[in-house]
């Protein structure tokens, strides 16, 4: 832990404060905008950078027995659905449990479709490749807003 100057010492303390009571409150609505605003993309055809690979992936896990043309508008809505949840601060355990499940899937084309996902398997990430990357931050994201769900919250105060 680095020491703050003596003079400096009242406005850490208060910064810290603020970030502790604010920082779960705004990793919700951040995680809850984007999962609104991709899932939203996916609601229209052509406009999401991932349909191919999501409806490619969800096509082979499934056998085909999804029509291709559900698979981008449905994971849309469950995306929508993520976002909803987040943004209202409503049904979060199901809003966590459904993100859960979505992100359990999206890292699938890293072992399905490993030549698009990498220029060189497993170091350099296509652009697709860092998309599904990414999302290791939105899981810790979510794994802090879970860890509040029953009341907790972040204590600035050094043990």
């Amino acid at each position: 832990m680095s020491k703050v100057p003596a003079p400096l010492q009242p406005l850490d303390n208060r910064l810290t404060r603020w970030m502790a009571k604010h920082a779960v409150q705004a990793l919700r609505l951040s995680l809850g905008i984007i999962f609104l605003w991709f899932g939203g993309l996916k609601l229209i055809p052509g406009l999401s950078p991932a349909e191919g690979l999501a409806t490619d992936t969800i096509g082979l896990l499934t056998g085909g027995v999804v029509p291709a043309a559900w698979i981008s508008p449905g994971l849309g809505l469950w995306e929508c659905l993520i976002g909803l949840g987040l943004v209202s601060g409503r049904w979060l355990r199901a809003t966590l449990l459904l993100l859960a499940l979505q992100m359990a899937g999206t890292f699938t084309p890293l072992v399905l479709f490993p030549d698009r996902c990498f220029a060189h398997v497993p170091f350099v990430p296509t652009l697709e490749g860092q998309y599904i990357i990414k999302n290791l931050v939105l899981i810790a994201a979510a794994l802090a807003i879970g860890a509040t769900v029953r009341g907790g919250r972040v204590d600035p105060e050094p043990r």
